[in-house]
Formats: structure tokens, C-alpha cells, sequence
């Protein structure tokens, strides 16, 4: 028989929750495993939330992993940045984004513009 479930509120229930969850990984939907699995990834949703929170990108790392994603350089992003200094300034964070290059960039690359608003981090001098 499975243990009772509860809140997790310890590393310790953290461990044992995911131990239960990679035993129970795979099980159908709308039987007592399925619901357990579920019911247990929702409260390690909320723990993991809680203690280990994602910060979202920054917006120049998610440009130059894009360009990595799909082969782009730094001449394919004059269309979308402007000159070729223009996207040196930007990638070497010594530019922001403008409302107009977050939008193409947005649309032609498909970064999430909540991302590309976001400030740059300023690299120490």
C-alpha cells in the first residue's frame, strides 16, 4: 500500500515524492496510479516553484542561443537589428532593444517578446 499523500514541505518529502513519481511514471489516466501521479507532479510543481525558481533568460542569451538553434550569425541579424556595429553594441550588451528590434525579433525568430523585454544584464566593466 502507498503512503498517504501530503504536502510537501522537506527535501526529504521532495525525494520520496520523486521516487514515487518515477515508480509510478507511464500509468493511464482516470485509474488510482494515474490520479496519484498527477495529484503528486502538482505538489512537486509547487515545491519546485517555491524552492528552486527558473529565472526567466536573458534577453541576449536567448538571442544567441536562437542564432545557435537555427545557424544564424551576426550578418543575419542586421535585418532585424540594424547595422553590423549596431549588432555588436547589442550582443555585447552595450546597447538595449528597441520596441522595433524586440518586435522582429519576435516575429522572425520567434522569442518570446516577454523575454526580449526584459532588462539586459550588464556584464562588469
Amino acid at each position: 500500500m502507498t503512503a498517504e499523500l501530503k504536502p510537501i514541505r522537506s527535501n526529504a518529502d521532495y525525494e520520496t515524492a520523486l521516487a514515487e513519481i518515477e515508480r509510478l511514471w507511464g500509468a493511464k489516466a482516470g485509474t488510482r496510479e494515474g490520479d496519484r501521479l498527477d495529484v503528486l507532479a502538482t505538489l512537486i510543481d509547487s515545491y519546485e516553484s517555491e524552492h528552486y525558481p527558473i529565472d526567466p533568460p536573458d534577453p541576449i542569451e536567448a538571442i544567441k542561443f536562437r542564432m545557435e538553434q537555427q545557424g544564424l550569425t551576426r550578418r543575419d541579424l542586421e535585418t532585424m537589428l540594424g547595422t553590423r556595429a549596431r549588432v555588436a553594441e547589442v550582443l555585447n550588451r552595450k546597447r538595449d532593444l528597441s520596441i522595433g528590434m524586440i518586435r522582429r525579433l519576435h516575429e522572425r525568430l520567434g522569442i518570446s517578446a516577454e523575454v526580449l523585454i526584459r532588462p539586459v544584464r550588464k556584464t562588469a566593466a
